[in-house]
């Protein structure tokens, strides 16, 4: 495993991380929680040291789990970031699968106490990197997001602040890195190899004000692992029914036949550490942090360290992405 320093204020943290998404039991489908903490240990165990999550995640559930395998090991090492800014707490329908009864809410007090609840799920006395919560741009114009992220680290109460960016909003969102980037020691940018939006804008400032860069949605959702086809179907709780249409399934599926002399190229290699292997590739990102269900998926995906970035002449040219 490598490890790297998160922009030029940031913690040290492995080159792939584990992303918690899927382990929270909400909007993949039903998940084991035995399951998802062999999978967590292993990732630590294959020397990952960076464990990203939300509170919306499972309405906290994620970060609960997460707290216990801290727990179990202890803190020290690790580096732990959360999110907030989607308020599940006031949800207006609790049997929801989180469209639609979840709103954003970025005011200074909800985001403190946010904040707070999930220090009491993770079980620490502070959050390594507290990140706003893919905020719509007109949430984010106003003072209360930044304002509370500022009081929060005053407080001692998160170490650094982060800020995970809105999908295909990158462009549109990039003059609050301008704005902001004193305060923002990270960001989180939806990156792989079928969406590369990021590469215009966005990567280009956080290197030039040194602000860390932890890549999210790397495997696209399990579609850059090879597990899907045309006729993949997704249950009405798994956010990936909306997010991978039939007719996005399609369109992605074309460009990965693109892709077929890339992995081939890596034959020893899955198609998700080849995968990983260009997400880390860009000089902008520091870490990457694909999802894992299964302790095998999870030694696999830290796996990927080892073979280091792609060679720059084996990138793929750049392709808007399919929205």
């Amino acid at each position: 495993m490598d490890y790297v320093q998160l922009g030029k204020r940031g913690p040290t943290v492995s080159a792939i991380g584990f992303g918690s998404w899927t382990i929270g039991g909400r909007n993949w489908g039903a998940a084991d929680d035995q399951q998802s903490l062999e999978a967590l240990r292993a990732a630590l165990d294959s020397g990952a040291t960076f464990i990203d999550t939300a509170d919306v995640y499972g309405c906290g559930h994620s970060e609960e789990l997460v707290g216990r395998v801290l727990a179990e090991r202890g803190a020290k090492g690790l580096v732990i970031a959360t999110k907030a800014g989607n308020d599940f707490y006031n949800a207006t329908d609790a049997d929801d699968q989180g469209y639609g009864a979840i709103r954003q809410n970025y005011g200074k007090a909800y985001l403190i106490g946010a904040a707070e609840r999930s220090l009491a799920r993770l079980g620490v006395e502070a959050l390594d990197i507290l990140q706003l919560h893919s905020g719509d741009l007109e949430q984010l114009e106003r003072d209360d997001p930044w304002e509370a992220l500022e009081t929060l680290k005053c407080q001692g109460k998160i170490l650094h602040a982060g800020w995970s960016v809105q999908s295909f909003q990158e462009d549109a969102q990039a003059h609050l890195l301008d704005r902001h980037h004193e305060l923002i020691d990270c960001i989180q940018v939806r990156y792989n190899l079928l969406e590369r939006e990021a590469e215009r804008t966005l990567l280009p400032k956080a290197e030039e004000y040194g602000i860390g860069v932890i890549v999210r949605t790397p495997l696209l959702f399990g579609l850059l692992a090879g597990r899907f086809t045309r006729d993949s179907q997704f249950g009405d709780d798994d956010h990936r029914r909306m997010n991978l249409s039939p007719e996005k399934l399609d369109a992605y599926l074309t460009r990965m036949e693109r892709l077929r002399d890339l992995y081939g190229a890596f034959s020893k290699q899955t198609p998700a550490q080849v995968s990983l292997r260009f997400c880390r590739s860009h000089p902008a990102c520091h870490t990457v942090i694909p999802g894992a269900r299964t302790a095998a998926h999870a030694e696999s995906n830290c796996a990927a360290a080892d073979f280091g970035p792609l060679p720059a002449d084996m990138i793929p040219p750049f392709e808007s992405a399919v929205e």
